[in-house]
């Protein structure tokens, strides 16, 4: 893989840099098609036909609540939000049990951050059910102390809330730090919250996340080792 057209080299981008923030799904893994099976399946249960472009306006880098008020009613109880949400959850794990990995060059690039003593968290919209779920079955517990999920934040991306979260708790400036994203509203919440980004194309078409403006696009992990 390559790496794509970006406004700044790799080096620029880490220069100064002292921590690092991931988002989960279709960055630490590859999962963006299990989760759009997933969410198919679910929505065509409750009679509701999901366009792509549904997706990724109204569901990519929010939380389950946040998307199920967007889709459906929104009116729906908090009972029912819960329950839709868990429902939606389960149809994935399922999917993605026996598939789930690490991205490609993932685990080069954290051990490469362990040698350099550079701290990172995870910053994701996703409910703790499946972070414990990804951390267990990607192997990736023992890389990450800090997790914000969407229990922790009153505001979805692209607010910026849960990367200046992220940043402040593990004591930093926003500006100190580089943000892992795949989602237009992941994309623009670093950028709104001040942190340079990295965007990889495991979600969106490479043209949609040149427009946002993200500092460096790439494909997956294994470019940061040639650039």
């Amino acid at each position: 893989m390559s790496t794509i057209n970006h406004s700044q080299t790799f080096k620029e981008i880490f220069k100064d840099i002292k921590a690092v923030i991931f988002d989960m799904d279709g960055v630490l893994v590859y999962n963006t098609e299990f989760h759009k099976k997933a969410l198919k399946q679910f929505c065509s249960s409750k009679g509701f036909h999901l366009a792509d472009e549904d997706m990724a306006e109204k569901i990519y880098g929010r939380t389950n609540r946040e998307w199920l008020l967007n889709l459906f009613d929104s009116g729906l109880t908090d009972e029912l939000v819960e329950e839709y949400a868990q429902e939606k959850e389960l149809i994935y794990r399922e999917l993605y049990q026996d598939s789930i990995k690490p991205a490609p060059g993932l685990i080069d690039f954290l051990d490469l951050l362990d040698s350099l003593n550079i701290p990172r968290a995870i910053g994701t919209s996703a409910p703790p059910v499946n972070v414990e779920f990804t951390l267990e079955k990607a192997n990736l517990r023992k890389y990450f102390s800090l997790v914000i999920d969407d229990t922790m934040i009153e505001n979805s991306k692209p607010d910026p809330q849960i990367y200046l979260k992220a940043a402040n708790e593990l004591g930093f400036k926003p500006q100190e730090c580089v943000v892992f994203e795949d989602s237009k509203s992941g994309i623009l919440a670093g950028l709104n919250a001040g942190a340079r980004v990295v965007a990889l194309t495991s979600t969106l078409p490479v043209d949609e996340i040149l427009a946002l403006k993200a500092d460096f696009v790439m494909d997956d992990f294994h470019c940061l080792f040639n650039n």
